[in-house]
């Protein structure tokens, strides 16, 4: 079964972070084969503290997921994340296509 991470992004507040951590997820995603979707969220987000987009990511199985969550390149990507906008990510195991 597949492996997502779901992710609850807020407003970007810092674009220089964003640019970095993007450029850091690319070669990441790659090594993961993580598919990234961005949902339309402009007329389905009901109820929000805050995020203003979510974002699934797609991988081939739930251990993939983890593994590049806890991966020391995705480890150091994510400090770009994380200050680039307030988010929550949760891993999950399913088939959301």
């Amino acid at each position: 079964m597949k492996g997502y991470w779901i992710i609850f992004v807020g407003d970007v507040t810092d674009e220089d972070a964003q640019k970095q951590y993007g450029a850091l997820w690319k070669p990441i995603a790659k090594k993961y084969q993580a598919t990234v979707k961005a949902l339309d969220t402009a007329s389905t987000l009901k109820e929000s503290n805050g995020t203003s987009r979510v974002v699934v990511v797609e991988f081939p199985s739930l251990e993939a997921a983890k593994a590049c969550y806890e991966g020391s390149a995705y480890q150091d990507a994510k400090q770009f994340a994380v200050r680039a906008s307030q988010r929550e990510l949760v891993i999950i195991e399913g088939d959301i296509a």
